[in-house]
């Protein structure tokens, strides 16, 4: 059977936890918990900035934006590895796997792009306030999102074909859970350096790129901060941007120490790992950091419930 350029691989198979056989169990549980929490409270998000005017600010908007990218992000890759975890087989169509890497890819760029526009958002709030109206006007939100967007699926059509057009005519194993994009590209049977040059491209453009441009924008902001002459005002310039810089850290630590590590101490059970952290446990941990450190969410969530059950 022929698939893409030559191929005879028709279907891939994940060892992914299949070392950890005393703990099967236990990881089922914890990602079926973590996978819960993420859909719930990244759903609670957009329900709520999408139905509540006192919400419908820029950076809500973002939020939003963020949310429903997270919903994306666990569910094209955890299901099927709690699929995995309870039945022995664990394999995937060539095709499927595609499609997956496809997704796995738009989700995470697109991301990558939304946290660099929260960060300008934040910097235009807190360094520019008096323009702020003018600068993040809602047709330049509008315009910051669909520019994210487009980039991630130019960027994950273009990784994806690039991928999936080589011959795999090879072994079809790989150590990971999911079709990430380094472990598939070694299962090719023909030489890979321009698609790892291509890789290294998209991760120093779209991973390192944003995360200097974020860090820069924090600089920037922190020194505005402490010049504020008022304790009250540093304090609530603070917590305006506290909880995206939480996400940042937890977003881009993980995913650029994973695709940028160098490869002498490359590990693919430390791959696995890390993996685990940016597809289900930053997007859990992520709506909890925004409701618990931002009031405008949490007021619109007691004004909610109190309309649904009213004393």
């Amino acid at each position: 059977m022929k698939i893409g350029n030559q191929s005879c691989v028709t279907e891939i198979v994940f060892l992914g936890f299949s070392d950890f056989q005393a703990i099967q169990a236990l990881l089922f549980g914890l990602l079926l918990i973590f996978y819960s929490i993420a859909l719930s409270g990244n759903s609670l998000i957009l329900i709520l900035t999408i139905t509540n005017p006192i919400l419908h600010k820029p950076m809500y908007f973002f939020l939003c934006n963020l949310s429903f990218l997270e919903i994306g992000y666990t569910s094209c890759i955890i299901p099927r590895t709690l699929e995995h975890l309870l039945i022995e087989s664990q394999t995937i169509s060539f095709v499927g796997c595609g499609v997956q890497m496809y997704f796995f890819i738009f989700f995470g760029v697109t991301e990558s792009c939304l946290l660099s526009v929260v960060a300008f958002d934040r910097y235009v709030a807190i360094c520019k306030p008096l323009q702020y109206s003018c600068i993040m006007s809602p047709r330049a939100c509008a315009q910051l999102a669909v520019i994210s967007w487009a980039i991630g699926i130019s960027v994950a059509l273009e990784q994806s074909i690039s991928i999936f057009t080589l011959p795999f005519c090879g072994p079809n194993r790989i150590n990971h859970f999911f079709c990430d994009v380094l472990p598939v590209l070694r299962l090719a049977t023909t030489d890979t350096l321009k698609n790892e040059v291509e890789v290294a491209t998209v991760t120093v453009v779209f991973i390192l790129t944003p995360f200097v441009l974020i860090l820069l924008s924090y600089i920037l902001m922190i020194s505005t901060i402490l010049r504020m002459p008022v304790a009250e005002n540093r304090h609530k310039a603070f917590s305006t941007c506290s909880s995206h810089l939480i996400v940042f850290s937890l977003f881009f630590g993980t995913v650029t120490f994973t695709y940028v590590q160098p490869k002498s101490i490359h590990s693919l059970d430390g791959d696995r790992i890390l993996s685990l952290l940016y597809t289900v446990v930053t997007p859990a941990f992520n709506p909890i950091i925004y409701s618990l450190r931002n009031k405008e969410i949490q007021a619109s969530f007691k004004k909610s419930i109190g309309r649904k059950y009213p004393p």
